[in-house]
């Protein structure tokens, strides 16, 4: 959750990450960033530009893939649903987030998010034409809670009524829960990844591991998660 809108740098309540983070991310090992979130507008329209035009010179450099956010409607349309071709296999990736902290000041960039349910939809019904599995990947939930709300539970039941194949999200700062919904995984949130946050149950997360096979006939199915615990202090 940042954006890369140049000096001054700062941190919370409205983030502006250091320049030469998404190529330290990137030479980690990332491959694509997810920029739908909360704080993406933090430094308002201007801010999300400018980290939208380092994502697309990452892309350039070092084959880098966005999705969550986009400069115009054609930009939109390229990266929702986000289609990853790898092994054989096509993933499409959609990703959005419940809100933002700060609106935007101008038409574009825009970020996506949970409310605009037709388009959504659309997403969806796309990446049923194009990919083999859609993973939706929501910014959401109650902050600091343990265990999910009805409204994220109402929300994955409607994502795998319309087509999600696995449901991964993230926002609230804590491990949630995860189960099986109608034969899809969710998890409702993997808890932060790195940060400097140190309230309780901050510090521990999970990361996910999916494996997607593909048989005989072609047709994929995604194994059970597997699940490891990890720490950040």
């Amino acid at each position: 959750e940042f954006t890369l809108g140049g000096k001054p740098y700062t941190g919370y309540p409205s983030f502006s990450a250091p320049d030469g983070l998404e190529i330290y991310l990137a030479e980690c090992g990332f491959d694509v960033f997810l920029s739908a979130n909360n704080h993406i507008f933090d430094k308002r329209s201007k801010g999300a530009q400018r980290t939208l035009d380092l994502f697309k010179h990452l892309e350039e450099s070092h084959g880098i893939r966005y999705t969550g956010l986009a400069e115009d409607e054609e930009d939109s349309q390229k990266r929702n649903p986000l289609i990853i071709n790898n092994k054989g296999i096509s993933v499409a990736l959609i990703n959005f987030t419940y809100g933002t902290n700060l609106g935007y000041d101008e038409q574009w960039p825009k970020t996506n998010y949970q409310g605009q349910k037709k388009t959504i939809t659309s997403w969806l019904e796309k990446a049923e034409e194009s990919a083999d599995i859609t993973i939706a990947l929501p910014h959401w939930g109650p902050e600091y809670q343990l265990t999910h709300s009805q409204e994220q539970e109402a929300t994955a039941l409607w994502l795998i009524d319309k087509g999600a194949d696995a449901i991964i999200g993230s926002h609230p700062h804590v491990v949630q829960d995860t189960t099986t919904l109608k034969s899809v995984q969710v998890a409702y949130s993997l808890g932060n990844a790195v940060s400097n946050m140190s309230a309780t149950n901050t510090q521990v997360e999970l990361m996910a591991t999916m494996r997607i096979v593909k048989d005989s006939t072609g047709k994929c199915r995604i194994l059970p998660i597997e699940y490891t615990w990890l720490w950040c202090s």
